[in-house]
């Protein structure tokens, strides 16, 4: 079972005013632990809430509505590095550190803080408020959240990530806009994996292909997005569908965030693109192999999230994708557009 402390050990915390948050993973799981961040900042108001994380995520970080300052060297690899860092978190004298990491790095910088280290919520046992106990690895990163921050005094309602603030944090910027890429009309996004990727892990390019053809004779534009990766494959797709519109590597990540919460659709595999498309809002449907899942990590988001399980995704039929868009009512607010 799961420790949690008793719920009258956790009061006041609210008043802490020097607070660290931690997380150092990549884009997919820095956009999940910004739904904790907000409850963080709702529950802490006037505090000076200070983001531990990386380089990767320090742009998006430094645009979140949630940090009063961003930090990005949470991942220091050199000892002298690694010493000054828990110098620093020493320092600052921070009064209550929520460690939205939960890895070994992050207990070893509370080990770092002893023999007096702030309150500290996180899977770390000693912790003023801590989260531990085999059960939270087979949980859904936003389910470990919510828990963790229960423990912790902060609720535990159902965390649903949500980017809908950087539109107006960006101003609604017109590289924003689906125009900036003459994108005119409804479309949906599709997000594939890599074909260097096992078939049971990806939906194979010909049904991409299949799909796309289906979207656009209804009047919707296919636009493929992904990494360097998925090169080939937005290539392929788009070289048999004259209509597709290939963006693959063209948007940056506000550019992609912004294209999906005004899309129609989003559909693809398991990728970190989805995770960004479901919290901007998009309706998505998102392929998931039932081999090998230590545990659920399947996209939430605001526009809901269909989830198309298979032990080999490439056995899904285009029929089936195709009928989930239409009965989603992709196709009618194409005809009356």
């Amino acid at each position: 079972m799961i420790w949690r402390k008793p719920a009258a050990e956790t009061e006041g915390d609210a008043s802490a005013k020097r607070v660290l948050v931690i997380q150092l993973g990549g884009i997919a799981a820095f956009v999940q632990a910004l739904a904790a961040a907000k409850r963080i900042r709702d529950h802490h108001i006037g505090a000076r809430i200070t983001l531990l994380t990386t380089e990767a995520t320090k742009e998006l970080a430094e645009k979140a509505p949630y940090f009063d300052t961003v930090e990005a060297d949470g991942r220091p690899t050199e000892p002298q590095a690694i010493t000054a860092l828990i110098k620093r978190l020493r320092s600052a004298k921070y009064e209550m550190v929520y460690d939205l990491e939960g890895s070994n790095r992050t207990s070893n910088y509370f080990q770092g803080l002893r023999p007096w280290p702030p309150k500290w919520s996180g899977p770390v046992a000693g912790a003023s408020h801590a989260y531990v106990g085999a059960e939270r690895a087979q949980l859904h990163p936003l389910d470990r959240y919510s828990g963790q921050l229960a423990v912790a005094g902060l609720g535990d309602e159902p965390l649903i990530p949500d980017l809908g603030w950087l539109r107006s944090g960006l101003r609604d910027a017109p590289r924003l806009q689906p125009d900036y890429f003459s994108i005119r009309g409804p479309y949906v996004l599709l997000l594939p994996r890599g074909s260097d990727a096992e078939a049971n892990r990806r939906w194979p390019e010909e049904k991409y292909i299949e799909l796309a053809k289906r979207i656009a004779s209804y009047g919707v534009t296919p636009v493929v997005i992904g990494g360097t990766e998925e090169r080939p494959i937005g290539a392929a797709i788009a070289k048999a569908e004259p209509k597709v519109k290939n963006l693959v590597t063209r948007p940056d990540l506000f550019q992609t965030i912004g294209l999906a919460e005004r899309a129609s659709f989003a559909v693809g595999d398991d990728v970190e693109l989805m995770q960004v498309a479901a919290a901007a809002g998009a309706p998505c449907l998102v392929f998931v192999t039932s081999v090998g899942r230590a545990a659920p990590t399947v996209p939430r988001g605001r526009g809901g999230v269909v989830e198309f399980t298979a032990a080999v995704i490439a056995d899904i039929p285009v029929d089936q994708v195709d009928r989930q868009l239409r009965n989603c009512g992709v196709y009618a607010h194409a005809a009356t557009a």
